[in-house]
């Protein structure tokens, strides 16, 4: 695509945007009266405005019907998670009976663990990127203790080659390969944190189930954020956060997929909890657990209204956009700020995968000097990315509420630090 670094071509671009709309759908941040530049959709999205009407009905109903309102709510809090199912499926390429919304992410992580890292003496291995997120290498470390192996015997980490950002796929299916006789389980984010790196999830899979081997993804930065086919690609389990690129506030609920070859396997070993049992004999309170069908049957406690109230509001906006339609917008947004960082090549170097089908919107930066000062001046100047140690920015156009002129704005930002 020909992008140009100009005010009027982007709002020639927002203009011709069928998605432009949506923006005013969310609180827009402003600071000493000027609209900021929210470039931290990877760490928190923005508000929807219609979170507080869905938190108010619900407190409304509380205040109405205290305990009934599990029955006679507006929303019935008995079977709140089935009001999510059909529009998470959708999200995340699934059967509404393979979803359910529950609990946060590190928790349902380790409920899946629980039930899909079955390791044996010979066969206990995890395979994961080397730079995963600190709460995946937590849980999967704790869970290797658990069933009594060595961390770092167990756990096999990958990493990208000397010299380069990313991980090949080729290399992860190696490695796959190469541990084949002691591997138990592939653990990914299908999306990494740091370098934006998106992981073809179909064909890790298909390598990891071709020696025997489980394979699960993390995807707090993957939902929302680029197409997924859990289910065609034969995945066995998901787990994923909805705070970031879903919209739904600070500790929100989390979402949690399990293949139906799995859901529907009642001796299938897991922690069980009295909102897992057979919805239609939960109040008969009786002894022996009965898993309902699908990822329902891992639920542990009663639903969480009020984090659900709220991203049940950002999940009809995703209804309404698209999914296929945001993915378009996001690689031409993306694409833009790829366009607009490569003037500044002398002073930034882009880590995340050029192929726009290896990334989603993230574009994670290292700064070759002064990375703080950049950083710190970037805020002050309306612009707010996200900072990691040592070197490196991320920013994240989310197609739900960036627009081409925001992009923009952090060109001409970068030109009145650099002196372009």
């Amino acid at each position: 695509m020909d992008f140009e670094n100009s005010f009027s071509y982007a709002q020639k671009m927002d203009q011709e945007d069928s998605l432009a709309k949506f923006r005013d759908q969310f609180h827009l941040l402003t600071h000493n009266g000027k609209q900021q530049v929210y470039l931290c959709g990877n760490s928190l999205g923005l508000q929807p405005k219609t979170v507080r009407a869905a938190i108010e009905q619900e407190l409304l109903d509380w205040e109405k019907y205290g305990v009934e309102g599990h029955f006679n709510a507006k929303n019935p809090w008995f079977s709140y998670h089935h009001l999510l199912s059909q529009s998470t499926s959708k999200l995340v390429g699934a059967l509404p009976s393979e979803v359910v919304v529950m609990n946060n992410l590190t928790t349902n992580l380790h409920l899946m663990l629980v039930s899909f890292y079955r390791p044996t003496e010979k066969k206990y291995k995890i395979l994961m990127e080397a730079s995963a997120f600190p709460s995946d290498q937590y849980a999967i470390e704790s869970q290797t203790r658990l069933h009594g192996f060595d961390p770092n015997v167990a756990i096999v980490e990958i990493s990208a080659k000397d010299g380069e950002n990313n991980i090949k796929t080729e290399d992860i299916i190696s490695a796959i390969e190469e541990n084949a006789d002691e591997l138990s389980l592939v653990m990914l984010g299908g999306v990494n944190y740091f370098s934006g790196q998106a992981f073809d999830m179909k064909k890790i899979t298909a390598a990891a189930h071709s020696v025997g081997a489980v394979a699960g993804f993390d995807l707090a930065h993957a939902a929302g954020n680029i197409p997924l086919l859990l289910h065609d690609w034969d995945v066995d389990f998901a787990v994923w956060c909805t705070y970031k690129y879903l919209n739904s506030g600070p500790g929100g609920t989390s979402g949690v997929f399990v293949h139906e070859k799995h859901g529907n396997n009642r001796n299938l070993p897991r922690f069980a909890g009295w909102w897992g049992h057979d919805e239609s004999a939960r109040f008969q309170m009786k002894k022996g657990f009965v898993p309902m069908q699908g990822a329902a049957g891992w639920q542990l406690s009663n639903a969480q209204i009020f984090p659900m109230a709220i991203h049940k509001a950002s999940l009809e906006i995703f209804d309404k956009a698209g999914m296929d339609n945001l993915r378009a917008k996001s690689i031409k947004l993306t694409g833009y700020l790829e366009f607009i960082l490569k003037q500044y090549a002398d002073h930034l170097t882009i880590i995340t995968p050029e192929n726009p089908q290896e990334r989603g919107c993230q574009l994670s930066v290292i700064v070759k000097q002064d990375g703080r000062k950049l950083f710190d001046f970037l805020v002050a100047n309306q612009i707010l990315p996200d900072w990691r140690e040592p070197n490196v920015v991320r920013m994240s156009p989310v197609p739900l509420y960036s627009s081409f002129e925001d992009v923009y704005r952090v060109g001409e930002a970068l030109n009145n630090y650099f002196g372009n």
